[in-house]
């Protein structure tokens, strides 16, 4: 996972955004900047929460003997 991505302040710019989105007051212009901006913060929050069960997963895995 990237150190340097934080996921709760992206988390937090994605729901400013979408707020903006709602509101409905942005110029289209701005209001696709702000929705390609979205997208990218989606992406890298989902990214990383995938990651994040991957390694929960692998965490919590645990093999069992084969008894022969």
């Amino acid at each position: 996972m990237n150190n340097n991505f934080n996921f709760e302040e992206s988390l937090n710019k994605l729901e400013n955004i979408v707020a903006q989105l709602e509101n409905g007051d942005c110029p289209l212009d701005k209001a696709l900047e702000l929705y390609a901006d979205g997208i990218k913060l989606y992406k890298n929050c989902n990214n990383y929460l995938n990651n994040a069960k991957l390694k929960i997963e692998a965490l919590t895995t645990t093999e069992e003997p084969v008894n022969e």
